[in-house]
């Protein structure tokens, strides 16, 4: 396509077309063509509302929406030519359309702008993100939930500040990460509803005084309504904005996530092995096996919290309706939403390869005295002893304990009554890692009997 071409989109206002520096500012089309699908989606809806209403005519109407079947073979199969002339996804189609079916092909801009007919792209493509990150989200879940009911029993370390704090259950440990991408999936469910009203017809900001039917096109690109206000319509991406926070927070539990793997993958932890298909060797080290998947989501994460803050940087200043600013929404959510699906897809892949070591798990969780708390709750329920009481006596036999090189369970009865008088023999049926992790029964506790209520819950929400 030529500069002049780009001067007839424009109309009569431009004598000469850009130059070099400002085709290349403006022009949009090197990143938008991925939305020419939603484009042309838009578009046959839009010229079938046109006949219906009795803005064209029948036959245009059939010639513009076959014509655009035709385009978007052209770019589905790789021979359509994109111009930089053009400017963005919208001039090349139109363009193209007019060189296929000629002169009904001017009727289809009729009633809209570029303005609504990018936010309506824009909107549907967001819309199919969000779907599929729910899918890929889902897709996780259910490999968690696999890992967690395999180890319901199996016991593990709990930390906190990443020190030793109570023995829980690998299990409990995998539904946590369940209910955060739970979190994440209602999240993007919740954003889709707010987001899906029709932008079509909004026309620059004030509408159009065509008797065109914004209900007849929401409806058929599978929008509940059209925007109730026209200059919010053009005007608006805080659909796109919802999708990038809530992307990012899905992105900071992905590299939570991936921080523990790359932990417990070490030769210091031994908790998990990771599949060799998201692993990789060292070119000088040969009994290096490293974690580079999970180092990869950990690093690409800075992608998506970077473009959540980009775009509102855009954004943060700008007066009712359209500015050109706003073209620069698009390539931030565009990386976003590729890193985000390359994520999840990378954590399921290794979540459903990993494999858990029970015996080293239960080997960590006995250690650096895990089951103080029950020692202390014992004290209260069998000794009627004031939490803090028992807290106190509990601390002094840790400290015994760690002065001799042993656990609790390791000191005798003959220790403990050293130290309190009234404590029996009892107390070494609290102080097993198994014993520590069944006792906790309460809801969302970790015993594995509460366990497998929780990943049954799942199962049936899913």
């Amino acid at each position: 396509m030529t500069k002049d071409t780009s001067n007839q989109m424009w109309g009569g206002r431009f004598a000469a077309g850009p130059d070099a520096i400002m085709e290349a500012i403006n022009a949009s089309i090197g990143f938008d063509q991925r939305m020419a699908a939603q484009d042309i989606a838009g578009s046959r809806a839009h010229a079938a509302m046109l006949a219906a209403t009795g803005i064209v005519t029948d036959s245009d109407a059939e010639a513009m929406r076959e014509g655009l079947l035709t385009v978007l073979s052209e770019i589905e199969t790789g021979k359509f030519e994109f111009s930089t002339a053009l400017e963005d996804i919208h001039m090349n189609v139109e363009a193209r359309l007019k060189e296929i079916i000629g002169e009904p092909a001017g009727r289809l801009h009729t009633g809209r702008s570029r303005n609504d007919q990018v936010a309506t792209d824009f909107k549907l493509w967001v819309r199919d993100q969000i779907d599929a990150a729910i899918s890929g989200v889902e897709a996780l879940i259910r490999a968690l939930l696999a890992q967690a009911e395999a180890g319901a029993d199996w016991v593990m370390p709990g930390f906190t500040h990443l020190q030793t704090a109570q023995p829980v259950t690998w299990g409990h440990h995998m539904m946590a990460y369940v209910e955060m991408f739970g979190r994440d999936k209602s999240r993007f469910e919740d954003a889709r509803k707010r987001m899906n009203e029709s932008p079509l017809g909004a026309a620059a900001l004030a509408g159009t005084s065509f008797p065109i039917d914004r209900h007849m096109t929401a409806e058929a690109l599978g929008f509940d309504r059209p925007a109730a206000n026209s200059l919010d319509a053009v005007s608006d991406r805080d659909f796109a904005l919802e999708f990038l926070a809530a992307a990012s927070i899905c992105a900071m539990h992905l590299s939570r996530f991936a921080e523990e793997l790359v932990i417990w993958s070490s030769a210091q932890f031994r908790f998990v092995t990771l599949s060799d298909r998201f692993s990789t060797g060292s070119s000088i080290m040969p009994q290096k096996k490293n974690p580079d998947a999970a180092e990869l989501i950990r690093a690409k994460i800075g992608r998506i919290f970077g473009a959540n803050t980009a775009l509102l940087m855009v954004m943060k200043g700008l007066p009712l309706a359209y500015s050109k600013d706003m073209q620069e929404d698009k390539e931030q959510v565009f990386d976003a939403a590729d890193n985000l699906m390359l994520a999840l897809a990378a954590m399921e892949g290794m979540v459903k390869d990993m494999s858990a070591n029970r015996e080293s798990l239960e080997a960590a969780a006995g250690s650096g005295f895990s089951t103080a708390t029950d020692l202390a709750d014992w004290l209260v329920r069998a000794l009627n002893m004031p939490f803090r009481d028992a807290h106190h006596v509990t601390g002094t036999l840790v400290a015994m304990a760690e002065s001799r090189g042993c656990d609790l369970p390791d000191l005798s009865l003959e220790d403990m009554t050293s130290v309190h008088g009234a404590i029996t023999e009892d107390v070494f049926g609290v102080l097993g890692v198994h014993n520590s992790v069944a006792s906790r029964t309460s809801y969302g506790g970790t015993s594995p009997v509460r366990v497998l209520e929780q990943v049954a819950r799942w199962k049936e929400a899913l």
